[in-house]
């Protein structure tokens, strides 16, 4: 055979079993389910992405674009807090080392683009100004880009931030709740939203709304769904118009129950009254809302082949946590055993930590 093809040939042959062995490395990968139940392995259940973004500095955008009048000027920008609770506030200036800021306001946490009005008072007329949006969080302060704007001799709107107040969630099911609350956008065109979330920190924010420029109070409310059954959820409503950003007080509401069923949750607990032949294996077993069968898996291998099982028993579909004692017998004196809890209900199959004892002689 000529030489230089059968060195081609070889080539080909590495790049193809190199193919072959990425190809099933990727496909154990794609389903392996990793353990992050002390100690258990979960199997049967689907794998799913849960990461969350990490939390980061806010991200700021100072606009450009601004609203001068004879002593007064509206300044706007976007900031999205990255995850922590964040507050914005602008500074300001004659010169760009700028020198005065405005009050601080409050946009919550959360992963989204928010809208940054602010209204500054008390500048001299026909007068450069510079400024910039700033926005800190827990992780720090960012700094916007610095822009100039004039005043001139146009008499200032009068008006003053909305006023809020959050209301009792209604309509509260197991995933779907109605959010409520009141708003008075006080003759100004008003934007309002709602943020909520498990904590206390929300973080969840519903889509921008705008209201009318009435002088009295709105009833506002947002459908949210997709929650979990069964769970403490904290939310307020939030508004801004040209003159401010204004926080409602935090509510909370609980979703109804029970919790949607899941793989049952075990654990290994220390084996008792341990003769030269006999044992009694203990566990606790929650179903976690389905029907579950349970069972002792045991061996004198460490890896538990050529392993024993006891009969399989069976609990309702609760969600509480059961103490689950089984007897063996004919076991060997003086020998090292392997014992373990497996569980199973229709979302997939659960093993506990491997816990040991040694017979009496």
């Amino acid at each position: 055979m000529n030489k230089n093809l059968l060195i081609i040939l070889i080539v080909v042959g590495v790049l193809v079993l190199t193919g072959i062995g990425f190809a099933l490395w990727s496909n154990y990968n794609s389903f392996q389910v990793v353990d992050q139940n002390e100690n258990q392995e979960i199997t049967n259940v689907p794998n799913q992405n849960t990461a969350q973004p990490q939390v980061s500095l806010p991200t700021v955008l100072t606009d450009s674009k601004t609203s001068p009048y004879i002593s007064t000027v509206v300044v706007s920008g976007t900031v999205n807090p990255n995850g922590a609770i964040t507050t914005y506030w602008y500074e300001y200036g004659q010169t760009s080392s700028l020198g005065l800021k405005t009050s601080s306001y409050l946009v919550g946490s959360g992963y989204t683009n928010f809208y940054t009005p602010a209204y500054i008072t008390g500048l001299l007329s026909n007068t450069d100004y510079y400024f910039r949006l700033n926005a800190n969080n827990l992780v720090g302060t960012v700094n916007g880009q610095i822009y100039t704007f004039k005043t001139n001799n146009t008499p200032p709107p009068s008006g003053i931030a909305p006023t809020i107040n959050t209301s009792q969630a209604t309509n509260i099911e197991k995933t779907t709740v109605n959010l409520n609350g009141q708003i008075n956008p006080n003759n100004s065109i008003t934007t309002y939203w709602f943020e909520y979330g498990t904590t206390s920190n929300l973080g969840i924010v519903t889509s921008f709304q705008t209201s009318n420029n009435s002088n009295s109070l709105l009833n506002v409310l947002a459908s949210v769904s997709g929650l979990q059954p069964a769970t403490k959820y904290y939310f307020r409503v939030n508004a801004q118009n040209q003159f401010g950003t204004v926080n409602g007080q935090i509510l909370n509401f609980t979703t109804n129950g029970p919790a949607d069923a899941t793989a049952p949750t075990v654990k290994s607990n220390s084996v008792t009254a341990i003769t030269s032949s006999s044992a009694k294996l203990n566990a606790s077993v929650n179903p976690n809302g389905a029907a579950t069968t349970y069972w002792y898996e045991y061996s004198t291998n460490s890896l538990l082949s050529l392993l024993s099982s006891t009969l399989e028993q069976s609990l309702n579909g609760n969600s509480s946590a059961f103490n689950v004692s089984v007897d063996v017998k004919n076991l060997t004196s003086n020998t090292k055993y392997y014992v373990r809890i497996v569980a199973n209900n229709q979302y997939g199959t659960v093993r506990g930590e491997i816990v040991s004892f040694t017979t009496k002689k």
